[in-house]
């Protein structure tokens, strides 16, 4: 059964789907994984999610691009999720990496993550803020933590993953 991205809603009648109450039906992400780190953006930014794809270094841009890469005529700027959390980069011959195309300010991006996995509900309920430990960097871009299945997804802020560089 597919599943729209941009609501997390599947078809047909609420009755054939095993409906939740509007309370507990939580907000839906995209969940990935970047270095081992299980993450989650909102799925409503994410606009597509690519396999590898060609990128072209761009000149003089922040170590965090990565490139950009063309998705049906657009050219997308490719954010390596890796060097703008602080992560060790991809080791030779690891696979490359995942595109998840998301939109801010008009703008298509692609956050480079090693894994993409499912779309999902996080519940209220299962939030928390930022535990103090969470390494600085990541607190600066993290929205707080979700406890899914015995582990913690960091969720990510898009807007402030995309806010770097000078200013």
């Amino acid at each position: 059964m597919q599943t729209n991205m941009q609501t997390g809603t599947q078809p047909g009648p609420p009755a054939s789907r095993g409906a939740v109450p509007a309370e507990d039906a939580g907000i839906v992400f995209l969940t990935l994984t970047v270095a081992g780190k299980p993450c989650a953006v909102p799925a409503l930014v994410v606009r597509d999610v690519l396999g590898p794809q060609t990128i072209t270094r761009i000149p003089l841009a922040p170590p965090e691009v990565a490139g950009s890469l063309n998705l049906r005529g657009r050219i997308v700027t490719a954010i390596d999720l890796r060097r703008r959390l602080g992560l060790p980069p991809r080791e030779a011959g690891a696979p490359a990496p995942m595109s998840v195309v998301v939109e801010h300010g008009g703008e298509l991006y692609s956050l480079l993550s090693d894994a993409v996995g499912e779309v999902v509900p996080l519940h209220a309920r299962d939030a928390a803020p930022n535990p103090p430990t969470l390494d600085p960097l990541w607190r600066e871009v993290s929205k707080g933590v979700h406890r899914q299945d015995g582990r913690l997804l960091i969720v990510l802020d898009v807007e402030r993953v995309l806010a770097f560089g000078p200013m």
